[in-house]
């Protein structure tokens, strides 16, 4: 088990009095023990702090709280940012198959190994595949044929990977997800819905991660793009000729219609859902539940449905918890008009 010293070393920040304490993992204030590390974020969790059996807290610079004595502190720039460089010496390892195929796993004999790659039973690789270095991939995963996947990518158990898919180097797929499957495309063409056969493709690019039961489909002729370290959450479903840019962020249950495009570093809360051919610029941020059904220019913050300025969505809905009470006034200056009225007339 590291030591706190051995933290603050790997942080660059000076070690307290406590230099010695062996930690053996990561917890949240309220539930850490005096041998686990917990972190401090935000002033909303100084109680909590005040509380706290932890062993040590990682706390940001910009935490307004009393240090207490009995308890080591770290005071970091970015709590959450140093908390990722030590997760790996405090959490748990990720079980991961060990290096080799398993006889119960099925090759098709013109797909190709990378050294280092881990195939688990279970596993179906199609034809003219290509797996790359150091790749792992779990139990129950479906490669179809064509497929290329590059070095050290992880891909869950029940992952499939349907025909002619090209996924970068470094990409993680959680359990149970699908990419490639068709686009929704039909027509009507007088007596059925006439399937529009979808016959392009998914690129994934490197450092992309997607969660659990997140489905990727197809384009109908070019493809389907996932630009650079994008990450993806569970239950997530993107159509057919999306394409997203570099380092955006797609929250759960998000959905995205066909051909729309989204930018670099674009935020997609959770539940929110993108019109078909709609653009979002770079480095728009939607809120929870957000509909957004037309273009919205770079860096804006958008909610609401549809998605509007945030402020602007602000306004909207206090403006409609007033409509009650509007109501009753307006009914009282209905009969203050109305008796007015009758007085004119019985007057003249």
């Amino acid at each position: 088990m590291p030591t706190l010293k051995q933290l603050a070393d790997l942080l660059g920040v000076p070690c307290p009095v406590g230099g010695h304490l062996e930690l053996r993992g990561i917890q949240s204030l309220e539930d850490a023990g005096p041998s686990d590390l917990s972190i401090l974020a935000r002033d909303a969790f100084v109680k909590q702090y005040q509380q706290t059996r932890a062993g040590a807290v990682l706390v940001g610079k910009k935490v307004r709280f009393t240090p207490r004595t009995d308890v080591p502190t770290l005071i970091v720039e970015d709590p959450d940012l140093a908390l990722i460089r030590l997760i790996e010496l405090l959490a748990p390892s990720i079980p991961q198959p060990e290096p080799g195929i398993s006889p119960r796993a099925i090759i098709d004999p013109t797909a190709r190994i990378g050294s280092g790659a881990a195939i688990s039973p279970g596993v179906v690789i199609g034809k003219r595949t290509v797996i790359g270095e150091n790749a792992r991939i779990h139990p129950g995963v479906i490669i179809s044929d064509d497929v290329v996947i590059g070095d050290d990518v992880i891909l869950y158990p029940n992952v499939v990977i349907r025909e002619r898919i090209t996924i970068g180097n470094r990409v993680i797929i959680n359990a149970g997800s699908v990419i490639g499957t068709d686009g929704f495309g039909y027509r009507w063409d007088g007596q059925k819905q006439a399937k529009i056969p979808q016959i392009g493709t998914v690129v994934i690019e490197d450092d992309v991660e997607i969660g659990s039961c997140t489905c990727i489909d197809r384009a109908k002729f070019n493809e389907t793009r996932i630009g650079k370290g994008t990450k993806i959450d569970n239950l997530v479903q993107i159509g057919h000729n999306v394409r997203i840019g570099m380092h955006s962020i797609i929250c759960g249950q998000v959905g995205i219609a066909g051909s729309a495009q989204i930018g670099n570093f674009v935020v997609l809360g959770g539940a929110s859902a993108v019109r078909d051919h709609v653009r979002i610029a770079d480095g728009v941020m939607a809120g929870g539940h957000a509909v957004v059904v037309k273009d919205i220019s770079p860096k804006q913050a958008v909610s609401g449905l549809p998605a509007l300025p945030h402020r602007q969505t602000l306004r909207e809905q206090a403006a409609i918890r007033r409509l009650p009470e509007l109501l009753v006034q307006i009914r009282k200056l209905q009969e203050e008009v109305d008796q007015l009225k009758t007085r004119l007339e019985q007057s003249g």
